[in-house]
């Protein structure tokens, strides 16, 4: 697969925990972005919709802002 690389706007706190996340997460994390950017193109929805469809299936799975910060802390 051929790859680009882009600059997008996260929050700080975002910016900060891709940051100081392994080489390994951080590989996780791109093909996460990659992957819901892709359906996001696929599904002709409007990013918004699917950014909130995933925030909304996370957290019915029990995903909270610190279970995220810590999975992304974790070496």
């Amino acid at each position: 697969m051929e790859t680009r690389v882009i600059q997008i706007r996260v929050s700080t706190e975002a910016a900060q925990a891709y940051e100081t996340a392994s080489d390994a997460e951080q590989r996780k994390l791109n093909a996460l972005l990659s992957l819901k950017l892709s359906d996001v193109g696929r599904a002709q929805r409007p990013l918004e919709v699917v950014m909130n469809e995933i925030s909304r299936k996370a957290q019915e799975r029990g995903m909270t802002s610190e279970i995220l910060e810590s999975i992304l802390n974790e070496q």
